[in-house]
């Protein structure tokens, strides 16, 4: 290959060579949905590209464990340390168990997930399955100083955790001094905590809240920061490779998480590499429930939205998405949809290419295959240069469409495969396999289902019959009869059934 994987770190603000810390083990940590109502495209994007990176990294030969959450308690209204509880919210609002509101919207987030392509992670914690472990680490974090009970809740203190040299803000780049002057005035309802900074980490219940757990301190519900770092400690460790979210978790879910792991006693800044995909945009502007111009996955998927003048499929969905770099912010248009969509299925097309690429016979072999070999190891090679350089999908998308100009010249040009070895074009179509199917994660889909083409088929069978061609009809239904299907001719016009032979 070119090149040795890199990625950017958000940490470092730079990139470097994925070294793990345990090769060939591999821990992988993406924070997932909050599952308190449907999630929307924007949603899909982090679950897409980390799809990819696990699948790349198990190209490469390591060995991945794959963690990717479901928050369903915890995360607060407002977003942070004030408010209802969301779950809690829609359950009171349905009158239903808020487990039945979690459990509804978790499944089919999981079905949108697969329709997208995305293989199921290893390890898919619940916040509400981890309170015990979630407890634990409240208790030393107290017990180092870095936390304190305040009216039954628990709070992280930013001001020891900085006077202790943590330095709270510096993955998304704050300073203290700046947060705290820009919170001062923003202090209703936050009598409770020390400083204006200071983050739940246990919250005690009040009469609004449905769920509530038994804890030292009183009955009440962990804060959202608190779950990703219990469990990706359970489930990966201290200290491990990669952890990833939007750009929007940067601060200050991920800030926290980082504070969290280190007042226990690691001195870590909980994974290596910390990745961050970037925002949608619909139209130009940022997508917003409270702006009302979001769209959710299933919208996407039925076209049933007012932005979108069609439906399109999962997988004009995925090309969609992976066709910008995952740093980079992508605008949700229909033209750009549409451009997808035929993006996706050239590539398709590419796929059933490569079984016709072969010599006519009584076509001699070139004595000398080593440019033409050079040339396409090349094309094939620059394949891989796109997702080495911090997964840059964009890049490898691009390489594969000159790839595949090569190979529709080939198919042209039959006798121009004389000038290759058999073994350069075997390894140069194996790239493109792997690459579109087991790495990008594009699978065919056909555009007509099954129903569809009987339904044509039949419309072809009565204007045979229209117009008494009787040897066509014979022939229509003798293919369909070895397909299992029996035409059946009714006064209320042509029919089918399976046939019961």
């Amino acid at each position: 290959m070119t090149q040795p994987l890199s990625l950017y770190n958000t940490l470092t603000r730079q990139k470097a060579p994925f070294e793990p810390l345990q090769a060939p083990f591999v821990g992988v940590y993406l924070c997932g949905p909050t599952v308190y109502n449907e999630a929307h495209v924007g949603n899909a994007r982090g679950p897409v590209v980390f799809d990819v990176l696990t699948r790349y990294l198990r190209h490469l030969g390591y060995t991945v464990r794959y963690v990717r959450n479901i928050t369903d308690v915890g995360h607060l209204v407002d977003d942070a340390d004030e408010g209802e509880d969301k779950i809690g919210r829609i359950a009171r609002a349905r009158q239903v168990e808020p487990m039945e509101v979690a459990e509804g919207y978790t499944n089919l987030y999981q079905d949108h997930m697969a329709a997208l392509g995305c293989l199921p992670p290893d390890i898919t914690p619940r916040a509400s399955g981890h309170i015990i472990e979630q407890i634990e680490m409240i208790r030393q974090i107290i017990g180092n100083g870095f936390g304190y009970e305040s009216n039954g809740s628990v709070y992280f203190d930013v001001p020891a955790y900085n006077a202790a040299g943590r330095e709270y803000g510096k993955l998304s780049n704050r300073v203290v001094e700046e947060l705290l002057a820009g919170s001062r005035d923003n202090l209703t309802g936050q009598d409770e905590k020390r400083s204006p900074l200071d983050f739940a980490l246990w919250k005690r219940a009040d009469e609004r809240h449905l769920m509530r757990w038994p804890s030292p301190w009183s009955d009440g519900f962990p804060g959202w920061h608190l779950e990703c770092s219990a469990m990706s400690r359970k489930y990966l460790g201290a200290e491990f490779d990669i952890h990833g979210g939007g750009l929007d978790l940067m601060f200050p879910h991920h800030e926290c998480e980082i504070a969290q792991s280190q007042a226990c006693d690691h001195p870590t800044s909980e994974a290596r590499v910390w990745m961050h995909n970037n925002m949608l945009t619909v139209n130009g502007a940022k997508m917003s429930k409270s702006a009302g111009n979001f769209i959710t996955i299933s919208q996407l998927f039925s076209g049933e939205n007012e932005v979108l003048a069609q439906a399109y499929s999962p997988m004009t969905a995925r090309f969609f998405l992976l066709q910008a770099h995952y740093r980079s912010p992508v605008d949700i248009t229909d033209e750009g949809l549409q451009a997808a969509g035929k993006g996706y299925r050239k590539l398709m097309n590419g796929l059933r290419l490569l079984a016709k690429l072969q010599l006519p016979e009584g076509t001699e072999p070139a004595a000398d295959t080593s440019a033409a070999d050079a040339e396409l190891g090349k094309l094939a090679q620059d394949c891989y240069a796109g997702l080495n350089d911090d997964l840059n999908t964009a890049r490898t998308l691009a390489s594969l469409f000159n790839l595949l100009r090569k190979f529709n010249g080939y198919a042209a040009k039959p006798e121009t495969l004389a000038a290759l070895s058999p073994a350069a074009l075997v390894e140069a179509t194996a790239t493109y396999r792997t690459l579109v199917q087991h790495v990008l994660g594009l699978r065919d889909e056909p555009r007509a289902s099954a129903e569809d083409l009987l339904g044509l088929t039949l419309h072809f069978y009565q204007e045979a019959k229209t117009a008494k061609d009787y040897g066509k009809v014979d022939e229509i239904r003798a293919a369909l009869k070895q397909q299992g299907i029996v035409v059946k001719d009714t006064k209320a016009g042509v029919d089918w059934a399976y046939s019961e032979d």
